[in-house]
């Protein structure tokens, strides 16, 4: 069964906006790339937590490596 997607309220996404992104162990070349950019972003971290959201919402289906991680960043 598929990990579900935490809500946008949840904490993670504050912390992967605030460089968890770069602890995430991933092959999936687009959270890789969405990583890098997010990290020379000037964004503010609540726009780039919303962000992640999305995309983590978007590709829940191949991110099942992935979502495993995200509470634990």
């Amino acid at each position: 069964m598929a990990i579900p997607v935490p809500p946008p309220s949840h904490p993670c996404w504050q912390r992967m906006a605030s460089g968890g992104m770069s602890r995430l162990k991933t092959t999936h070349l687009g959270t890789q790339m969405l990583a890098k950019r997010l990290e020379r972003s000037s964004d503010p971290v609540s726009s780039k937590a919303a962000e992640i959201h999305a995309f983590f919402a978007k590709w829940e289906r191949v991110l099942a490596a992935e979502l495993a991680q995200v509470t634990t960043i």
